[in-house]
């Protein structure tokens, strides 16, 4: 790839040139910007025979401050080549509104720099599909800025390689709102691995999980591209066991899952049904079974997770307990269906360990486990922090030093009960409770008001 001669420059000039942005909006949507440029990066590249050196070239545009990426070759090839329409991203939109509310040019400086990189990245011959390319995206984000109700522009842009239209407008001869659902339904693009990789980087803590999760994608995508080339693959159980106390994320975890297997060709729908024992459990010889595989064949193309798993054998339970009954139909779906359907059994990590034991099927069934920690005290916080920032609103300097505090001590002083972020959830909503009761009593509150939590709406009961 001659026309890029020094890649770490690349990165120079892009965080030059961000951070120039970033003066006068701060960073909160650079990780959003990243994305969008890496977006139209494999856009552009979509008529180039990719190399290694465009891989690393990608993974060089990040923002001073943000994660670096870790594009793998198989993962631009498939994002450059899925010829997915290109659309105005919703940090963009919110920006156009704030630049037309506080008479600012934000987005300008944005599409203006977007169009530079992206004429930086071509090819030395400048193909014309190249230039037709940068034109139509540099045409949409103008427009965008430019529509009355940025919010309902729906343009898009098809990225290069002889598209007959680089730009189409879908609100032209639009279909009925019910044909248009069907569709939209029937059409729906897999999401890309990129995106998703990224929605799993946001969550809070969870660090060995997230490597595990990456190993486990390069894997199954490795092995995907061995079968394509007749080369022999070993047998792989996805079937996952998943331990950890309540609040932990496990079904955060596994909803993610679920995407990332569509996303890579895995599973069909991608889609996660979960249950638990009184959803599998009937309480009348020979309905479980019916029950169980009912809950299955909702689950077919996606994931089945099933919390509490060991309740389906307790411990000292007899041997007429129905919950054998659906672990046997269980497992005899998780052999026949195994390209099909993905089970996820989660629960505490001793019953767990009781309950993988109890029959001598599921140990050989299941062929990954994954250990959720509690979260500790800051990570509660930044929890916290997420779900104020999540609903709009904003905790004052005493507010956030008394939160990181009650956290700090909710972690030390944990027992059984302790519930990680649910237990925050729970302090969150019982904030935002007592916030609601202090405004409604103020005879004109401000903007500021309706946003600022502070510390006694934290406290555990008035004060």
């Amino acid at each position: 790839m001659a026309y890029l001669t020094d890649i770490a420059g690349l990165h120079n000039y892009y965080s030059s040139q961000t951070s120039s942005i970033y003066k006068s909006t701060g960073t909160e949507f650079a990780a959003d910007l990243d994305s969008f440029a890496r977006t139209l990066i494999c856009g552009l590249w979509r008529c180039h025979k990719l190399s290694e050196e465009h891989t690393d070239a990608l993974n060089e545009i990040y923002s001073k401050g943000q994660p670096r990426p870790t594009y793998l070759y198989w993962e631009l090839v498939s994002a450059a080549t899925s010829g997915k329409p290109i659309a105005v991203p919703d940090f963009f939109r919110a920006r156009a509104i704030l630049d037309r509310t506080l008479a600012q040019s934000v987005c300008r400086d944005i599409s203006d720099f977007l169009r530079a990189l992206l004429l930086r990245l071509c090819s030395t011959e400048l193909l014309s599909e190249e230039t037709e390319y940068i034109s139509s995206v540099n045409k949409l984000l103008c427009s965008a800025v430019s529509c009355e109700n940025v919010l309902l522009f729906d343009e898009t842009v098809l990225p290069t390689g002889g598209q007959p239209a680089p730009v189409q407008l879908h609100s032209e001869a639009k279909p009925s709102s019910a044909a248009s659902k069907v569709q939209e339904k029937a059409a729906e693009p897999a999401e890309s691995v990129e995106d998703l990789l990224a929605e799993l980087d946001e969550l809070v803590g969870m660090e060995q999980i997230k490597k595990d999760v990456r190993s486990l994608i390069n894997l199954i995508k490795v092995r995907k591209l061995r079968q394509e080339n007749g080369l022999a693959v070993p047998d792989l159980s996805l079937h996952m066991v998943f331990t950890g106390n309540p609040g932990t994320g496990k079904t955060t975890v596994a909803r993610l899952l679920a995407r990332l297997y569509r996303a890579i060709g895995v599973l069909e729908k991608g889609t996660l049904v979960e249950v638990d024992r009184s959803a599998l459990v009937a309480g009348y010889v020979g309905q479980t079974a019916l029950k169980t595989r009912e809950a299955l064949d909702k689950a077919i193309g996606g994931i089945l997770f099933i919390d509490e798993a060991y309740s389906l054998a307790p411990e000292g339970g007899s041997s007429n307990d129905f919950g054998h009954e659906a672990i046997e139909t269980i497992l005899k779906v998780m052999e026949d269906e195994r390209d099909e359907l993905v089970v996820i059994a989660a629960g505490y990590p001793e019953p767990m360990e009781r309950f993988i034991s109890s029959n001598p099927g599921l140990e050989s069934r299941f062929g990954k486990y994954f250990h959720f920690e509690d979260y500790n005290g800051e990570q509660l916080f930044e929890i916290f922090k997420s779900q104020c920032k999540k609903n709009q609103y904003e905790p004052d300097e005493a507010a956030a030093e008394y939160a990181q505090k009650l956290f700090t001590e909710l972690y030390e002083n944990r027992d059984e009960n302790f519930g990680n972020a649910r237990d925050v959830r729970n302090i969150f909503e019982k904030a935002v409770a007592r916030h609601s009761d202090r405004v409604a009593a103020m005879e004109a509150p401000t903007r500021e008001d309706l946003l600022t939590l502070i510390e006694a709406d934290l406290y555990p009961e008035a004060e």
